[in-house]
């Protein structure tokens, strides 16, 4: 075994060694905890390698390493030593700057890493001067006197990097506990990776981010309980070394302190906007409750567009009027009911019109259908025309929620989903059905929301007698004809 010196406190030379620290790694390949112990550990692993290296790190422990080194050089190196079974399988690379980084063995404390040799320009030897030119010559009293002024060019100096900051959200001592952290959190935040902390913690955190946009954000996760109320911003240089990697999130920038305040959207806009997006089943009645509160503040959490208020609401009710636009929502007003609403037009075509009823069906074999009725009665009319879309099937094998004045059915089959909606408004009983096919059930749910939140009467319904039971086979029997054909209409 060759003979080689350990030392303890000595670290390597500072001057001319910065700009590579900067861009270089280290291979860690064991820690430590005790000076005694790190001190024989590192005697073994300097027994093989020219390039080992110790540094502390905190609480008692010293990590030891290979290196510094390029990135590349390291990600190669890495890789055979952990195929030659050299270092151990859970070796990994860690950035060197920053690092008090304490030679063992191999080259001289003072020797300075080649990459640093080659970042640091050599210095150009002094000109020799040209023999003086001789008393009274031309050119010893020079005619213009700036032609032989030096020339100073100012060297720009390089702003600073900007400070990175992570959102420390938990940590743990225990490793498996903290991956289980870990998992629940990726569950809201997905980005969110694992840290190994200087004191040997695991700590889940989300970054890089800036100062500003980090404290934005802490702010709006708090709100939306989507991180703990002890939950902080920490620095990169706090971070200690990556164990599960997370990916870079992607976050709305906060209003520039000197911009103008964009102003909060109607609360029934924002209502139906939520409501659009899932996370609101409330009434739409413009009030300022601690169900919409909780909805704009989960909401804010899942769109990520900015962590102000009214600016995420905005970008939220653009979101809605873009889908809006594309599904081809559009005012539908129906002369037989007198009901007006926002209706899928480019996928619905009329049918007909029975009694209290009037039916659209597919168009271009969409899927969908919208039956609307209206008729004068109470609760027992509006419990009576539930039944009736039960037993013509469209809407199969439902699940019903009865209120008073109220009624929805929601059900499904291997085609189709349905959902329909009866109130009793003012002596009258009026609603929908609405039809979609299975294989889309988000936009289902949308168009459908829709469809509620802007049902309303704009005339008189063109009849006013309590309707029979409309002359439309049961559904188990009805025929897989077009929608065009005037007996048919189009069930799940």
């Amino acid at each position: 075994m060759r003979r080689f010196a350990f030392i303890f406190g000595a670290t390597l030379p500072l001057v001319g060694v910065l700009p590579a620290l900067a861009e270089d790694v280290l291979i860690r390949i064991e820690a430590k905890r005790g000076t005694e112990i790190a001190r024989n550990s590192a005697e073994r692993w300097g027994a093989q390698f020219d390039d080992v290296v110790t540094f502390p790190l905190g609480d008692g422990w010293t990590g030891i390493a290979l290196g510094p080194m390029p990135r590349e050089q390291a990600t190669s190196r890495l890789q055979t030593l952990k195929s030659d079974g050299k270092v151990p399988g859970d070796s990994f690379i860690s950035p060197a700057a920053g690092r008090d980084v304490t030679q063992v063995g191999g080259q001289p404390a003072a020797a300075v890493p080649t990459a640093a040799l080659e970042a640091t320009p050599t210095p150009a030897a002094p000109a020799v001067p040209e023999a003086a030119p001789a008393v009274g010559s031309a050119s010893t009293f020079p005619t213009d006197p700036a032609a032989t002024a030096p020339v100073i060019v100012a060297e720009p100096v390089p702003e600073p990097e900007p400070v990175q900051y992570y959102l420390r959200i938990e940590s743990s001592p225990d490793r498996d506990k903290a991956e289980e952290l870990l998992a629940k959190r990726r569950e809201t935040l997905p980005e969110a990776g694992l840290w190994t902390l200087s004191n040997g913690r695991s700590a889940v955190a989300i970054g890089p981010m800036d100062e500003a946009t980090g404290k934005a954000w802490l702010a709006a996760f708090r709100r939306a309980n989507a991180v703990p109320k002890d939950a902080f911003l920490a620095p990169l240089a706090d971070m200690g070394d990556p164990a599960v990697p997370g990916r870079a999130p992607e976050l709305g920038a906060p209003p520039a302190e000197d911009a103008p305040k964009p102003e909060m959207p109607a609360l029934e806009d924002i209502q139906r906007a939520l409501r659009w997006a899932g996370h609101y089943d409330g009434a739409i009645d413009g009030k300022d409750g601690p169900m919409t509160q909780n909805a704009i503040a989960e909401e804010i959490v899942r769109l990520r567009a900015s962590p102000d208020t009214a600016a995420a609401m905005h970008e939220l009710i653009r979101r809605r009027e873009a889908w809006r636009a594309e599904m081809g929502l559009t005012g539908l007003r129906d002369t037989h009911t007198g009901l007006a609403m926002p209706a899928p037009m480019d996928r619905l075509q009329f049918d007909r019109a029975e009694r209290a009823l009037s039916i659209y069906g597919p168009k271009d074999g969409s899927g969908a259908a919208l039956i609307l009725f209206s008729q004068p009665g109470g609760q027992q009319e509006m419990l009576d025309l539930a039944g009736l879309v039960t037993a013509l099937g469209w809407v199969p094998a439902p699940k019903r929620d009865v209120r008073k004045g109220s009624v929805t059915l929601d059900g499904r089959n291997q085609t189709h989903i349905s959902h329909a909606e009866g109130k009793v408004i003012e002596d009258r009983v009026q609603g929908f059905v609405l039809i979609w096919p299975a294989t889309d059930p988000e936009e289902q749910r949308r168009i459908a929301a829709e469809i509620s939140d802007n049902l309303g009467r704009f005339a008189p319904a063109a009849g006013e007698a309590v309707p029979e039971a409309p002359a439309i086979p049961p559904a188990e029997t009805v025929s897989a004809a077009p929608a065009a054909t005037p007996a048919t209409i189009p069930v799940p």
